[in-house]
């Protein structure tokens, strides 16, 4: 049934992502010299940083459309309630946050803040999730580089994949040796078995 809605609203390829292994100290380096001011990496040779442009590239998400945002609840009793609403049945919750809720069988989850943008699958793709992720990464990589913060809570997968896009002296895999462009980039990445 979830994967139904996930194909009727464009966002069954991102589901099939899953997690991409990357290199964590490459991320840590990258926390390091992220500029809260500029939004940007302070590099050596010059300042870089991810666009909407490269969310879109990466994931194939929307980046036009209205914005992503509303009132949040991430209470258990939200939560139940809200899936209920919307699946029709009780909520799997991750066993590493009671926020994210398991959509179908694979490895997809999504937080609970999202789950009053679902009750309308129709409206889905009128929302520009691509400005959504670039915000989530911005607003994680502030928090990752604070001088009190032991974790990282970045969208790694978003990161790693722009990393060796950007980078290419350091990607895993040549870029000629990539799936079509057709398929988006974070999905050739882990059709490599990265």
């Amino acid at each position: 049934m979830v994967e139904n809605h996930l194909r009727a609203t464009e966002f069954y390829h991102v589901s099939k992502i899953g997690v991409i292994r990357g290199f964590h100290p490459l991320l840590a380096a990258l926390v390091e010299r992220w500029r809260l001011e500029t939004h940007t990496f302070v590099l050596p040779v010059d300042e870089v940083t991810v666009t909407l442009e490269d969310v879109a590239h990466i994931f194939g998400l929307p980046i036009n459309g209205e914005p992503v945002s509303g009132w949040t609840n991430s209470s258990s009793d939200f939560v139940q309630s809200q899936s209920m609403a919307i699946f029709g049945r009780e909520p799997v919750l991750s066993g590493n946050s009671k926020s994210y809720i398991k959509l179908d069988k694979s490895t997809a989850y999504a937080h609970a803040k999202y789950l009053p943008l679902l009750r309308e699958f129709e409206r889905i793709h009128t929302y520009s999730w691509g400005s959504a992720c670039l915000a989530h990464l911005y607003r994680a990589l502030y928090r990752a580089s604070r001088y009190d913060t032991k974790e990282m809570d970045v969208p790694l997968n978003l990161l790693f994949v722009w990393v060796w896009e950007r980078m290419l002296c350091i990607a895993p895999i040549p870029r000629h040796t990539l799936p079509p462009a057709e398929i988006p980039v974070a999905m050739r990445t882990l059709i490599l078995g990265l």
